[in-house]
């Protein structure tokens, strides 16, 4: 089913009223006499008049309270717009501490959390590690007496190229503490990408460790993280986290000049450290966003923001309880990781942290984890998720998934079967898929379903909480009641927003608010449907123009994955002299499938059926794998750029270089 049939399909999800009543939106909107979705939605983001307990502000104020979010010092107002929406300061006055919120009062003597598990952590090779919250706090502070011992002061920025072991936890929280910016980095992440976050960030302390565990070998990051020093410069301390034994034993390059080991620099600190209070506005994170163009862009995210954002939508989004064991696949490098993190550590949860593959040393790796840890939410990529099901149904089956209370996805557009087969086979046809979109540059998501919504394939519900958000079109002009596709924009700031761009004001204005007045662009293709809906219909610029007509990538995409044969696809728009712009598709056919021009033309007749003759692919081509991010977003301009031998442009945020080499090779 292609992307444009999904508003088109009936509701799958329907929560009974049992499972509805026992949620936390459904509480707050008790709380404040909130009869349905759409009321609340309009509550949380629009004054309307005669009602005092409505709009942006008011949410976003009434939640501090809401959420038991801590101030040092109370703030003065909610917010000051004065400069317009692009550079509003939120709670100013206020000071306080993520840091506090999400570890200090969870650890406190006299806190019921302080021996409570914070991290589950699984390394590739089965060891597990459970850290509890006083034991995080003890680390934390020694890493914040760390840094103030190498001469780190509020604003000063530090790196994190860490491996996923839960010691990339305390250094996040210890940045926090001491009012340093965590500049956390893909762990991925070759020579030049490392490179070009350190010089842009100008980061005198880097925190690396000798490698990982992956697929069953071994990926060692030491080497790497010298030669992006060398390349970068500013680095003038590299505390080294022995995971896999190297660093220990001598077996990495070392630099006694500037190399100390993570026992060595933290483990001897004091285990006490006073956080320090700092102004709302204060920067938490410089958190990189891949650009098309360019270098990629440092996203600044504050105390305040990036704390209220992350508790707001697992709390209400993803309905996180006391006794829940929330686990979504990333990276710290990424923004979903210090999302997760901050989002459960507010309230005193439990999170989980997995180091390795997601088919290592079998397809079922996930389901075994869920079934022995007995997670509660689990969140993945769409794409993830059908490279799963291409195993097949057995290696679910086989285990015990009924803990999972809710799912979650983000990163792309869902086809409508893979999304079936997420929702019946791993969630037991009972479970929502909380099918989020938002980014980097806000720390959350724009879009993101209600627990109590009811769900068709693919939607991501309508817009999160105290998220004013709408769908224009190109003179900026709403169609969202007319149910056409437009633009995704904002039309309010949200505390979590980026304050800027690190490199300045002026890439920011012109990449975000320089399409229209006074509105962010986010730059997706989105459409609310007859029954109130919203789906995504990719990035807007990837848009296809082929003879005047325009449609989504993922549009024709989704429609060759309803032929059985084909597990992924990825369309690109390629230059042509008759139609200005050809489709050119990419391919990955199921497990023993055989490549042939029957199928490549059973394929092109699906695509023209649906879209029309002129968005036939001019050429159908079998690949292995795509360029992907992290996490797993298929990077159509790398795709694009192979076919037609233009520049990659940057390409830091590529998780899987040789895949390149695939497509160059398609067949």
């Amino acid at each position: 089913m292609s992307e444009d049939s999904l508003t088109e399909t009936g509701v799958v999800h329907e929560p009974t009223q049992s499972f509805v009543e026992s949620t936390n939106v459904w509480q707050f909107m008790q709380a404040y006499d909130i009869d349905d979705y759409d009321e609340l939605i309009e509550r949380t983001t629009t004054d309307i008049d005669g009602v005092p307990d409505s709009g942006v502000e008011w949410f976003w104020d009434e939640l501090v309270d809401y959420l038991d979010i801590e101030f040092y010092e109370a703030y003065d107002r909610v917010r000051d717009d004065s400069d317009g929406p692009q550079f509003t300061d939120w709670y100013p006055g206020g000071e306080l501490n993520a840091a506090h919120n999400v570890l200090d009062r969870h650890a406190a003597p006299d806190s019921e959390t302080r021996n409570k598990v914070a991290c589950i952590w699984e390394g590739e090779d089965g060891e597990v590690r459970d850290v509890t919250y006083h034991e995080l706090q003890r680390q934390a502070n020694k890493v914040a007496n760390a840094l103030d011992e190498r001469g780190i002061e509020t604003g000063d920025t530090v790196g994190l190229y860490m491996p996923m072991v839960p010691e990339v936890i305390s250094i996040l929280y210890g940045c926090f503490k001491i009012g340093a910016i965590a500049v956390p980095i893909f762990s991925g992440f070759g020579v030049d990408a490392a490179a070009t976050r350190i010089e842009d960030a100008e980061c005198s302390v880097l925190f690396t460790g000798d490698g990982f565990q992956r697929r069953g070998g071994q990926i060692t990051l030491k080497e790497t993280a010298d030669s992006a020093i060398d390349a970068a410069g500013h680095v003038e301390h590299t505390v080294v986290y022995d995971r896999l034994g190297l660093a220990g034993g001598g077996d990495i390059p070392w630099d006694d000049d500037r190399d100390e080991l993570w026992i060595d620099a933290v483990e001897p600190q004091d285990d006490s450290y006073e956080t320090k209070s700092l102004d709302s506005a204060q920067e938490s994170m410089l958190l990189y966003s891949s650009g098309t163009t360019g270098k990629p862009k440092g996203i600044v995210h504050t105390h305040a923001g990036a704390l209220m954002q992350a508790a707001k939508e697992l709390h209400f989004g993803f309905d996180l309880k006391p006794a829940d064991r929330f686990f979504w696949v990333s990276d710290i490098g990424w923004m979903m990781g210090p999302w997760t993190l901050m989002g459960t550590h507010a309230f005193g949860g439990t999170m989980f942290m997995y180091e390795g593959a997601p088919d290592h040393p079998q397809p079922d790796r996930f389901w075994e984890m869920i079934d022995r840890h007995k997670l509660t939410q689990f969140g993945i990529s769409p794409t993830a998720i059908r490279a799963l099901r291409k195993h097949g149904d057995e290696w679910v089956e086989n285990h015990d998934l009924s803990s999972l209370r809710l799912l979650g996805s983000t990163g792309e557009p869902w086809d409508a079967e893979s999304w079936q087969w997420f929702y019946e086979q791993v969630g037991g046809g009972e479970t929502p898929i909380i099918n989020i979109s938002g980014g980097t540059e806000i720390m959350g998501c724009f879009l993101m379903p209600m627990p109590t919504q009811p769900l068709k394939p693919g939607t991501l519900g309508g817009p999160g909480l105290g998220m004013h958000i709408d769908i224009v079109d190109a003179d900026g002009t709403s169609v969202r009641e007319s149910h056409e596709r437009g633009y995704l924009v904002a039309r309010d700031s949200c505390p979590s927003m980026t304050k800027s761009l690190w490199s300045g004001d002026e890439r920011y204005l012109e990449e975000y608010w320089s399409t229209f007045d006074d509105l962010w662009d986010h730059g997706d293709w989105a459409q609310k449907d007859e029954d109130g809906l919203w789906f995504l219909h990719g990035r807007a610029d990837d848009a296809l123009n082929v003879a005047g007509r325009k449609v989504g990538p993922a549009e024709v995409e989704g429609a060759a994955m309803e032929h059985d044969d084909v597990n992924q696809a990825a369309a690109v728009g390629v230059p042509d002299e008759t139609t200005g712009t050809a489709v050119v598709l990419y391919v990955i056919v199921e497990d023993g499938v055989t490549e042939t021009d029957e199928l490549r033309t059973d394929i092109r007749a699906i695509i023209g059926q649906e879209h029309g003759k002129p968005f036939r692919p001019r050429e159908v081509l079998f690949v292995d794998e795509f360029p992907k991010t992290q996490s797993g977003k298929i990077i159509r301009r790398a795709v694009e750029a192979t076919y037609t031998g233009d520049d990659l442009g940057d390409m830091s945020s590529i998780e899987n270089p040789e895949a390149l080499e695939t497509v160059e090779n398609a067949r």
